[in-house]
């Protein structure tokens, strides 16, 4: 099944949704890096820059697998984070540009032209159901796009169902069920084009699978009793 088809009398160009720009709220963690004229001082508004050298080298050296820790600025039940010197700077709801300003702004005290790179690690889809890879998708951009996430789950598989995509959304302490046609042109113009921070992306799995697997539930059983007859023979010859 094709993706994207136009409809009927529809143009081949299209006004899209507005690009989503993620709020910062309690619990996200974020990376912040700091840099300006003068390095020595700016190492002091680093530590987890430091830190995460250091325990990175250290888990490389104990597990070359294993996979480096999360190291950031929690944001507290009250929105705010607390750097050194500085203290507490209320992050809740800015965007990560918005909040790279304001930490920028109170720096000035201490460094020399300061910039500030603002980044929240806590930007995860999860894609599950019929697609290639099912994943827990890490977005360090803050920006991804339902089909981007498809294509990094490796895309449906000739089962899933393309018309019947699920996307769950967490907003305002409510769950969103919202199902999406990916054949259809006008998913470009869905609020559900950019995808939240803790979204759920379900392919939900056509007949041609679930047949499959009622006739594997039904063969299964069959094939072991036809296997523990043969083995009762057996015994006795």
């Amino acid at each position: 099944m094709a993706y994207f088809q136009a409809q009927p009398a529809e143009e081949d160009t299209l006004t899209l949704t507005p690009r989503y720009a993620p709020k910062i709220q309690p619990g996200d963690i974020l990376s912040i890096q700091v840099n300006s004229l003068n390095a020595e001082a700016t190492t002091y508004f680093n530590p987890y820059v430091a830190f995460a050298s250091i325990d990175n080298r250290s888990q490389a050296v104990a597990s070359p697998s294993s996979l480096p820790s999360t190291t950031g600025y929690l944001v507290d039940k009250d929105g705010n984070i607390e750097l050194p010197l500085i203290g507490k700077i209320a992050v809740r709801d800015l965007t990560s540009v918005e909040a790279r300003e304001r930490i920028r702004e109170q720096l000035k005290v201490y460094l020399k032209e300061p910039t500030v790179n603002v980044r929240n690690q806590n930007f995860k889809v999860s894609v599950l159901g019929e697609v290639a890879r099912p994943s827990l998708l890490n977005i360090p951009n803050e920006q991804i796009t339902l089909p981007e996430a498809l294509g990094l789950a490796g895309d449906v598989t000739i089962y899933g169902r393309r018309d019947n995509v699920l996307v769950i959304r967490e907003e305002n302490g409510k769950k969103e069920f919202v199902h999406i046609d990916m054949t259809r042109r006008d998913l470009f113009r869905s609020p559900y084009y950019y995808l939240h921070p803790n979204d759920v992306v379900y392919v939900e799995p056509g007949k041609a699978r679930v047949a499959t697997a009622d006739r594997m539930s039904q063969l299964v059983p069959s094939v072991l009793s036809a296997l523990s007859f043969i083995s009762i023979i057996l015994r006795f010859y």
